[in-house]
């Protein structure tokens, strides 16, 4: 008879109490019944990913009297700032203490001192995180530029995060390292863009000094919205496309309405460009920069469509 497994998050020092070894959480994790949600924090995976379930992993991995911070509280608020890698493995727990106190030396926690105001941190369930404004200003400092862009408009699109609310944050932050990088990012944030790739396309065109496309534009077919494309100079009918790592993964009826929908866009007069997980650097990045930039030059037309 199989061991019942808990309805909240447990531990490798739970599982004597749970009955099990780790060769049978190592078998339960192959066999797809046990996902890793953290470093050294587990759940059933019949439980559903939802904010109170984070908080609860978030607290059994943090050292007592810290708070969760960086990536690991962005994740508690909601959002994803991990690589694919990292989820597979389950990230380190982030989290500091204050200003005089000792980080943690747990393994499985990465752990510093930071100056917070009591404005900075928000308990939930008991738990102390990093607010929501003060997550999107670490990560605006602490992360690669693309990635902190990222982070920073998902912030803007799921709560409300935006370059005005930021702004203050910014001028606090004034001799910080990484400001510098905020403060450019901070200002061209979006709450438009639906997924973190989108964000790092409208950074690369920005970075090419191209003017800037549109997120989210719909067009109409006969008077409805129909296509909505997810950067684009409807003006120039033009718009840019980022077509994610499972693409050709999708079943084919996904596959079957993008090839459509791009053909209709083509056929009335949209040049519609493409691109994959790969294109973000070297030879690849430049190609379909060079494709926006002569579409951009030689796009003007008097043809009526």
């Amino acid at each position: 008879m199989s061991t019942p497994l808990p309805d909240g998050p447990f531990t490798l020092a739970d599982l004597p109490e749970l009955g099990l070894t780790r060769p049978h959480l190592r078998r339960l994790l192959a066999c797809g019944a046990v996902r890793r949600i953290l470093r050294g924090v587990y759940v059933a995976s019949t439980l559903e990913d939802t904010f109170e379930l984070r908080v609860a992993a978030a607290s059994r991995a943090a050292a007592a009297g810290h708070v969760i911070v960086d990536r690991t509280a962005a994740w508690v608020h909601g959002l994803e700032t991990y690589s694919t890698s990292e989820r597979e493995v389950g990230p380190a727990v982030e989290t500091c203490c204050l200003r005089g106190k000792s980080p943690t030396r747990r393994s499985d926690v990465a752990s510093g001192s930071r100056d917070l105001s009591a404005d900075d941190v928000m308990v939930v369930n008991g738990v102390r995180v990093t607010t929501p404004l003060r997550t999107a200003l670490d990560l605006g400092c602490h992360l690669r530029r693309r990635e902190a862009f990222a982070a920073l408009c998902q912030f803007a699109r799921h709560h409300g995060i935006t370059a005005s609310v930021l702004a203050p944050g910014v001028r606090r932050f004034a001799r910080r390292r990484g400001v510098v990088q905020l403060r450019e990012l901070a200002v061209l944030v979006d709450p438009r863009f639906e997924s973190p790739r989108e964000a790092w396309t409208f950074l690369a065109i920005h970075d090419a000094r191209l003017p800037h496309p549109t997120p989210q534009v719909w067009i109409d077919v006969d008077g409805v919205p129909t296509y909505r494309l997810d950067l684009a100079y409807p003006a120039l009918r033009i718009c840019v496309e980022y077509d994610g790592w499972d693409f050709h993964d999708r079943d084919e009826d996904q596959v079957a309405r993008d090839r459509a929908r791009r053909k209709w866009l083509r056929d009335h007069g949209w040049i519609v460009i493409v691109i994959k997980l790969g294109d973000f650097t070297g030879d690849c990045l430049e190609r379909w920069i060079g494709e926006l930039r002569e579409a951009l030059r030689t796009a003007y037309t008097t043809r009526r469509w």
